[in-house]
């Protein structure tokens, strides 16, 4: 019997289990991928944004705003890097100065704190591979960038740390009942009893909503384009440099990654499928040509990885959070698109508050600890942190990707951290295997040897993201059978 169980693992699920794991509570995070943060958070744009575009009273404003303060304070316990550096909304042409005015005059009546309008000549000099046809920017210091996965990871394992039940590859399929009120969930793994269910489900928000006899509220799939540049692109690319924005979506971004990389996209298409995550000639073609608008030297050569990533876009056009009346036990996330990485620990903290306005009892837990520490990453250390690493574990002394200087000392901390990394997708957001210029070419064979000799399998057991996404051939036999 739970307290509360989360349905979705995303960094908006991880942070409601981590905010609530300070409280004498039995919190069950159940989500039914391979790893936590699988759906939107793995596939994003990494921005943290300022808070000047969404519109003025909605969720969106409100807690893009307040998540937006927290991420100091909640990067620094959870060990995460975070870059506030400040983003930028080109103008590009004439007609752009209304929009760039209407944002900035919007920001302020959010209380976004520091907007500045600059001209197209202050903007070239901030950044001189823009486009010569320039005509200014809003400058929001307040912005940056993070990794969303490790910060999902990282409040995901510090919720474990602080006693959450996780339970991976755990999908839900109804709803337990008790006089018509949510007792707790069905599962392909049998039923859990609890006595409030947060959905937190993300592109499946508005089918659990409806399971749960709420209807009205749709979640329609929006697609979105990336290309990931080689860190030679970063010489050229300075800073995070929205287009100005179109009424679906923030358009194709040039944008630094916190690892060093150069980020361009997403295009904005709604689709029918939530599974599709395919990409396509049309639309990293509008990536691209999108990007060139903006940065015009910018090189295809420098392309190493192509992705898409899908956002939740809601009826309603803002974030529903909420307990329904009826059926009662139920909390409700949905439509969490942008910007929701941004607001998802501001949103913890209101659900939290939520549940306990409710009658969910909030009894604080004198050993709760608030600070996660992540796997050394050797690369980012002193020469005499490096040696000091390597006496004390001598598996830190080889590296087995080349590209990115990930040691076979971080592979086995990841096999074996609070979340183990248990396919090869897992483990390469956590350590960054696979992630530079060869993309795995080098690394891949020697990263299965580790992997199934750190758990004990055959090499032909392991997958890239759960399921039957083996890594390797399987003897046909095997296949047939």
């Amino acid at each position: 019997m739970y307290d509360v169980i989360i349905i979705g693992a995303g960094v908006v699920g991880a942070h409601i289990a981590r905010a609530l794991s300070r409280y004498r509570l039995q919190v069950l995070l159940l989500d039914k991928a391979a790893d936590v943060g699988e759906g939107t958070t793995k596939a994003n744009t990494a921005i943290v944004h300022a808070g000047y575009d969404a519109k003025p009273g909605t969720n969106k404003a409100r807690f893009n705003l307040a998540g937006n303060a927290l991420f100091e304070t909640v990067c620094g316990e959870l060990d995460v890097e975070f870059d506030r550096c400040g983003t930028y909304v080109v103008g590009v042409g004439e007609e752009d100065r209304a929009t760039l005015q209407s944002l900035y005059q919007r920001g302020k009546e959010n209380g976004v704190p520091g907007l500045e309008l600059i001209s197209g000549e202050e903007m070239r000099r901030r950044e001189p591979g823009l486009t010569e046809q320039t005509v200014g920017a809003l400058f929001a210091p307040t912005g940056g960038i993070v990794d969303p996965f490790a910060l999902c990871y990282a409040a995901a394992e510090n919720a474990v740390e602080n006693g959450v039940h996780l339970l991976l590859e755990t999908e839900v399929h109804g709803f337990l009942r008790v006089n018509g009120d949510i007792a707790g969930v069905r599962t392909n793994r049998g039923p859990f009893r609890s006595r409030w269910v947060v959905i937190a489900a993300g592109l499946w928000a508005d089918d659990l909503m409806r399971a749960a006899g709420l209807e009205g509220f749709t979640i329609t799939p929006r697609k979105g384009e990336y290309f990931v540049l080689d860190r030679e692109a970063r010489a050229e690319v300075r800073n995070v440099l929205f287009p100005c924005p179109t009424p679906v979506s923030k358009g194709i971004l040039v944008t630094p990654t916190i690892h060093g990389n150069v980020m361009l996209g997403p295009t904005a298409e709604d689709i029918g499928d939530k599974e599709n995550l395919s990409t396509t000639a049309e639309g990293l073609n509008e990536v691209m040509t999108g990007a060139l608008r903006l940065m015009p030297n910018l090189s295809p050569r420098w392309i190493i990885r192509s992705f898409t990533g899908l956002r939740a876009a809601g009826s309603t056009g803002d974030f529903v959070i909420e307990i329904p009346d009826q059926p009662k036990g139920l909390l409700v996330l949905a439509g969490i698109e942008s910007p929701g990485l941004t607001a998802s620990p501001a949103l913890a903290e209101h659900v939290v508050s939520m549940l306990g306005e409710a009658g969910l009892p909030l009894d604080r837990r004198p050993d709760y600890n608030p600070i996660r520490r992540g796997i050394p990453r050797f690369s980012h250390l002193s020469r005499e942190e490096q040696e000091a690493l390597i006496a004390a574990d001598e598996r830190y002394g080889r590296v087995i990707c080349r590209c990115e200087t990930v040691t076979e000392g971080e592979i086995v901390a990841a096999c074996h951290g609070p979340i183990p990394a248990r396919t090869y997708d897992a483990l390469k957001r956590r350590t960054r295997i696979g992630t530079g210029r060869c993309q795995g070419a080098f690394d891949t064979p020697l990263v299965l040897e580790i992997m199934a000799r750190e758990y004990g399998i055959s090499p032909l057991e392991l997958t890239k993201r759960g399921g039957a996404s083996f890594m390797l051939a399987r003897p046909t036999k095997e296949v047939a059978g």
